[in-house]
């Protein structure tokens, strides 16, 4: 009859129900039984369907569905998809394989056998094999109109579920927009930050390259005047007198390194840094550092050694100048925390056939603790 597979439905529903399946799940089993049970009234005039529990490992409801029909032609084609059919012919049994954990379907020209599966996902609350006849019993027979009222209420209950959700999608759609909103308006004040530090950005390194120019003038000036001084261009100085004209020109010349690397910093900042190789061997940088720093290195408790390791006539092609002030700043200091001992300065081949440079000291040395301290920009112990 045209209602048997909404009987079927029902009691499909019904056992779902007592086995304890979830509403969800037990909407899927329900739906997949008459989708099965409608392709037989269609195409097949009769069939049974059976209820079985399989109390396995992983406990499951196995419903099979058989008729003795002519058989389901092109099912290779309705598995994979590419079947199509004005009746519709196909959907079902597609339908019902996504809604059931395992599907499979023997079918002949003498008839068709489904195996569907559903595994319960809570076993512990699966009642005794009596429980459920008796539950089943005490439900009486079967009746169509019952089971397309049953199936009218459930459609209610899902709508309503629908429009529920329909609801809760609406108010996340809204609380999304107001939150890109939110997002586009903390991007425009990142931008407009961002631009803010870049003009400042730019005012600090044009004010550090002005000033730093500006400083040049006279601090080579105090340098020329002191090393007249001490050439003794106007006449004869005291012991006492050489020492200061010493100081002043070592000052001097250290705030001229000072002002150059601040000079450096702002054209780095500027991108305006250029590279000046020249080819030179590391004895004669060597000499040029020793120069550098023999008017400095005048604490008679520390020695400063510029080591002539066997590389010395290893030719290098770089900036000598930027090289040079590197190891300046570590030589610089270096000599400034060393109190007594000695700062070895040295060079050596590495495996990659590059130069190794080294600056140790017998110094106090930097605690652990602050050793992270000394990376970040201006960061001091």
């Amino acid at each position: 009859m045209e209602t048997d597979f909404l009987l079927a439905r029902q009691r499909a529903k019904q056992i779902t129900e007592i086995l304890g399946f979830e509403n969800q799940d037990q909407t899927r089993i329900a739906t997949a039984v008459s989708e099965i049970a409608r392709n037989i009234y269609e195409y097949a005039t009769n069939g049974t369907v059976e209820f079985h529990l399989d109390r396995e490992e992983v406990p499951s409801l196995r419903i099979i569905v058989k008729d003795k029909g002519k058989g389901i032609a092109r099912l290779d084609e309705i598995w994979d998809g590419t079947f199509a059919s004005a009746s519709g012919m196909g959907l079902g049994i597609a339908g019902s394989r996504r809604l059931m954990d395992d599907l499979k379907i023997d079918s002949s020209d003498t008839g068709t056998i489904v195996v569907m599966r559903k595994y319960h996902p809570r076993p512990q609350i699966i009642p005794a094999q009596k429980e459920i006849a008796d539950r089943l019993a005490s439900l009486g027979p079967q009746d169509p109109n019952s089971a397309l009222h049953s199936q009218n209420h459930e459609m209610i209950r899902l709508l309503n579920e629908l429009r529920e959700r329909e609801r809760e999608l609406t108010q996340l759609n809204q609380e999304l927009k107001e939150t890109n909103r939110g997002v586009m308006v903390l991007y425009a004040e990142l931008e407009d930050r961002a631009q803010e530090l870049q003009h400042a950005s730019e005012m600090k390194s044009r004010f550090i390259s002005g000033v730093t120019h500006e400083l040049r003038t006279p601090l080579n000036s105090i340098v020329s005047l002191a090393g007249l001084l001490i050439r003794r261009v106007d006449g004869d100085l005291t012991a006492e007198q050489e020492k200061q004209a010493l100081f002043i020109q070592r000052s001097a010349q250290n705030l001229t390194e000072m002002v150059n690397d601040l000079l450096d910093l702002a054209k780095i900042e500027a991108g305006k840094v250029t590279a000046r190789p020249s080819e030179f061997t590391i004895a004669e940088f060597f000499s040029v550092l020793r120069g550098m720093f023999r008017p400095i290195a005048t604490n008679e408790n520390v020695q400063l050694v510029i080591e002539d390791s066997p590389i010395v006539r290893t030719r290098l092609y770089t900036d000598e100048g930027k090289l040079a002030q590197i190891l300046r700043n570590f030589i610089s200091n270096a000599l400034k925390f060393t109190e007594r001992g000695t700062v070895h300065v040295r060079a050596n081949l590495t495996r990659e056939g590059g130069v190794h440079f080294s600056v140790r000291d017998t110094c106090i040395g930097i605690a652990e603790q602050n050793r992270e301290l000394v990376w970040p920009e201006w960061g001091q112990v």
